[in-house]
């Protein structure tokens, strides 16, 4: 609501106004409250968050509704439609339509199913989708066309919001997907395009939507992380200036409430758990609109209802996910649950296992390694269907063969490794490096093929006391062909050591597709360790 005070003394009318930014990121194709592995209730999902985005825009006059990136990638519904049913609208974007987003930003996991996919997604939307930062080859300008919009309010105030993407995706995605694409430094593209919105565009406020997050630690600064560019959110709030607001996303953190030198951040975590809101209170004078006050804070979608009207938009796309996804495909003889992801992962177990081999036999080679990606991976029960599979392999990750030395290997093992706490008795516990701003847990990685022994007793870097191959120690000189996922193979995790090795084999059909393959072809699988391999202290 606009309204105008006289103050006669000064003649001049001022005008106040509150704006209200709303943000939505990392929703990773979560649009109904449930949990796809168990099909229990769960507090995610668009469904939830669009009952908050009505209310917030019945009560303020003000506001602006921003998707900050990895929105059409994360579940089987959004694999289901990728993989069998692209040829629909998308359903992310029959949603974000519907609650009349002002803009988007790109994600990496955008990029995921390939750009024809991406391309009919931007194509559908009713709003643009912004990048200031991707940027084509050919041409040098932005590879989405707009790398920025102004939304003029009331009173001409007027609203710059910028597009920046995380520039680290050449590290996890498939080279096809992001074909004639280059990725520029945020911060060096930010410094540019906010001068331009302020000087040319004649901008009141500035509002930066990255998907990215922080690399520092937000009250004193201290970095968190490596400084590889892949969260910039810090640096960008100290080195650009003109940002009045900073909107995040990537790290699937919950951040609210926290001012970086003079900017506004939030931060809304993952999956749909909560909306973003950022308030700012404006006042015009003789000189032009003024921010005098900002605030941010998160809604949580805990016990609000979902919008019904919403989600019968998409029902025939989850309808057809969930029978897809009770379709049995075969049979487990043995044991290849998960109880304690821990113990999974301080010793051989059948289901990593189980992947590694699958992964083995599709490549033709004899080395492999994988992850459990989370803690909440069931694993397979006896009689195994695609939700089982999609249950535990999250990703839509490809496969890649890479020819690495005997030295890559060892240090790979180093970096997994370093997933644990130098071990001081009692409980073994995960390094805060793998847990904090964000769980990566898929980031520690086990292998078939070798047999080798980490002992957590023995500081970061010198913990792989035993590494051998058919029987003979790993030679560091020695080119081996080992298999894994696209995301790794191209140094995704801080695995700098496979960047731009030879890639033997490129096999681009989703991991999970193998694995249901591999079982719905053999009907019976049989759960075996082979002990190749454990955490000792």
């Amino acid at each position: 609501m606009v309204y105008r005070i006289v103050r006669l003394e000064r003649n001049f009318i001022m005008d106040k106004m509150e704006l209200v930014i709303l943000e939505t990121s990392d929703v990773h194709g979560n649009i109904f409250p449930i949990n796809y592995g168990n099909n229990k209730p769960f507090d995610v999902g668009l469904g939830k968050v669009a009952t908050l985005i009505k209310k917030e825009k019945a009560k303020h006059a003000h506001v602006l509704l921003v998707e900050n990136g990895d929105l059409i990638q994360g579940t089987p519904l959004t694999y289901h439609y990728a993989r069998i049913q692209s040829e629909r609208p998308n359903p992310m974007i029959i949603l974000a339509n519907e609650l009349n987003y002002d803009a988007a930003v790109f994600g990496n996991h955008e990029f995921n199913y390939g750009k024809e996919l991406l391309a009919s997604a931007v194509n559908e939307s009713s709003f643009p989708w912004l990048s200031a930062n991707i940027i084509s080859k050919e041409t040098g300008e932005p590879y989405f066309g707009k790398p920025y919009i102004i939304k003029e309010l009331d009173s001409n105030l007027r609203v710059g919001i910028l597009g920046l993407t995380t520039p680290y995706i050449p590290n996890w995605e498939q080279p096809q997907h992001i074909e004639g694409m280059e990725f520029e430094d945020a911060v060096v593209t930010a410094k540019k395009w906010v001068s331009l919105l302020k000087t040319e565009e004649k901008v009141d406020i500035v509002v930066v939507a990255y998907h990215g997050g922080f690399e520092c630690d937000l009250e004193t600064g201290e970095p968190t992380e490596t400084l590889t560019g892949e969260n910039q959110g810090y640096q960008l709030c100290m080195e650009v200036e003109g940002i009045d607001v900073l909107l995040t996303g990537h790290q699937h953190r919950q951040i609210a409430g926290n001012m970086i030198n003079g900017v506004i951040v939030v931060q809304p975590g993952n999956n749909g758990i909560a909306l973003g809101k950022v308030t700012l209170k404006l006042e015009k004078d003789e000189n032009g609109w003024n921010c005098v006050g900002k605030s941010s804070e998160l809604l949580s979608v805990a016990d609000v209802e979902a919008d019904k009207a919403l989600l019968e938009k998409v029902m025939e796309y989850e309808n057809d996910t969930q029978e897809w996804l009770d379709q049995p495909i075969g049979k487990i003889e043995g044991d290849m649950l998960v109880r304690n992801p821990m113990e999974i992962r301080t010793k051989d177990n059948a289901l990593i296992e189980f992947i590694n081999r699958v992964q083995m036999e599709v490549a033709g080679v004899d080395i492999s390694n994988t992850a459990l990606f989370d803690n909440i991976s069931p694993g397979f029960p006896e009689n195994v269907t695609m939700r089982d599979v999609v249950s535990n392999y999250i990703y839509p990750n490809t496969l890649k063969v890479i020819r690495i030395t005997g030295q890559d290997m060892k240090d790979a093992l180093e970096r997994s490794a370093s997933y644990f706490k130098q071990y001081e008795g009692g409980e073994i516990e995960v390094n805060p490096a793998f847990s904090t701003p964000k769980p990566q847990h898929y980031n520690y990685d086990m292998w078939e093929g070798i047999d080798y022994l980490i002992d957590i007793s023995k500081p970061i870097g010198e913990r792989i006391v035993k590494l051998e191959y058919k029987g003979q120690p790993v030679r560091f000189e020695q080119e081996y062909d080992v298999v894994m996922n696209n995301y790794r193979a191209g140094g995704g995790g801080d695995y700098f050591m496979y960047k731009n090795k030879p890639v033997i084999k490129d096999i681009p059909t989703d991991v999970s597709e193998f694995i249901a393959n591999y079982i719905l072809e053999k009907k019976r699988v049989k759960a075996t360790v082979n002990h190749n391999w454990k955490v000792i202290y």
